[in-house]
């Protein structure tokens, strides 16, 4: 809280900056409507009168020059209380390198733009491993011990709620044990790390646009669904975090003290990296196989078996490519007793696999399953607007 600000008057209407008291000890940063008889019985008339005026909020992140008014505005984005200054940081390099290990210089990367350059969008960070004492939670409580009050934990229910104003204003938004498997749960994440803007909803008052700045960072013990990753998606940086080769249980105690020491470093450090998306980073730079993991048990049960069954075809048959119709591929898959639709085929052909038939009706040749046939395929001619695949596009596929 600022030491120096109890109450407030922004606009019309009064405040008082609170600490609300937390289960684990801590206590948490609000700002609580106040009204103006009760500040008179608590503080008296003449204080009252005092109280320091604003005109309205704003949010505008800052760690090295904060203000908190801003043309006579209230900056709702809080100081962090680290005065950085030399000293080791051994401790904290060390869950770096443990939490981001072959890309330990784009992870301090990621931490430096954090601290630097807080409105600079970022890739959704999610930390994934089914193995007990990885370090994700420590490394959560890490970034909250950094940036206080401007970072907050949300659970699965929370980020659903359409009532959003306790983190809509947060620079770094967590969500330990996440599960978001629903379809809309992932295009509003996609949505809100690409997004400038956004509407903030508090229960009880009417919606109204903000700026939005907040970096996600997920953890789960899933690492093969925790959230729908569509392929080509490149708004996510997926880490797979292994055990911890030692228990330590005041570690995080001793990062919390080197913090001052590791914020020097990162105003001193030369970024590795050069702006080079919306998200900073090159996506083929933090593009890793947990990603890949999880975009493939992402995707549609369909289409993964148009998959499997082309390049069956391909490899029995020697082919790099493969033509067909739509009708053509639903009859091979429902010769294994998958019961396939025919526009959802036809969907995923236009919509995720971007082809495009042929533009008139042509003779071409393609295979239908005969079981008395060599390898089960046996090779036909048809006339139709056939579509053409490859091994190698399929391969991007699986």
């Amino acid at each position: 809280m600022d030491s120096d600000i109890l109450y407030l008057r922004i606009g019309t209407s009064v405040y008082k900056n609170l600490r609300q008291p937390c289960a684990d000890g801590g206590t948490i940063k609000r700002l609580a409507p106040w009204t103006y008889s009760a500040l008179c019985q608590d503080m008296g008339k003449d204080y009252a009168a005092t109280i320091p005026k604003f005109d309205g909020f704003c949010s505008v992140p800052d760690h090295i020059a904060y203000r908190r008014e801003i043309g006579g505005f209230y900056n709702l984005y809080n100081p962090i209380p680290h005065i950085a200054k030399e000293g080791s940081y051994e401790h904290v390099i060390s869950l770096v390198k443990h939490i981001f290990e072959e890309q330990t210089e784009l992870g301090l990367d990621y931490l430096s733009l954090l601290y630097l350059k807080p409105v600079q969008k970022l890739p959704v960070l999610l930390l994934v491993s089914e193995e007990r004492n990885t370090g994700k939670t420590t490394f959560l409580n890490f970034l909250k011990a950094i940036f206080q009050d401007n970072t907050t934990f949300n659970t699965n229910e929370n980020f659903r709620s359409p009532f959003n104003a306790d983190w809509a204003g947060k620079l770094i938004i967590a969500v330990d044990e996440v599960l978001l498997d629903r379809k809309e749960d992932a295009e509003r994440i996609k949505n809100l790390s690409t997004a400038r803007t956004y509407k903030m909803e508090a229960k009880g008052k009417d919606r109204q646009e903000v700026e939005f700045f907040g970096k996600f960072v997920l953890c789960s013990n899933n690492e093969t669904h925790p959230i729908i990753i569509d392929p080509e998606e490149t708004r996510y940086w997926v880490r797979k975090v292994h055990h911890l080769e030692s228990d330590d249980t005041h570690f995080l105690e001793k990062i919390q003290k080197e913090i001052p020491a590791f914020l020097y470093y990162l105003r001193h450090r030369p970024l590795s990296t050069q702006e080079s998306s919306r998200m900073w980073f090159r996506p083929e730079d933090i593009h890793t196989d947990a990603l890949d993991k999880i975009i493939a048990s992402s995707r549609d049960r369909t289409e993964v078996d148009m998959v499997e069954v082309l390049m069956d075809i391909m490899e029995v048959k020697n082919l790099d490519e493969v033509s067909f119709c739509v009708n053509d591929l639903a009859g091979l898959m429902n010769s294994y007793n998958d019961k396939s639709e025919i526009r959802k085929i036809r969907r995923i052909l236009k919509d995720s696999w971007k082809l495009q038939p042929a533009s008139n009706a042509y003779c071409y040749r393609t295979f239908a399953i005969n079981f008395n046939a060599d390898n089960h395929y046996e090779e036909v001619s048809r006339v139709g607007k056939y579509y053409t695949v490859s091994k190698d596009f399929l391969k991007t596929r699986r």
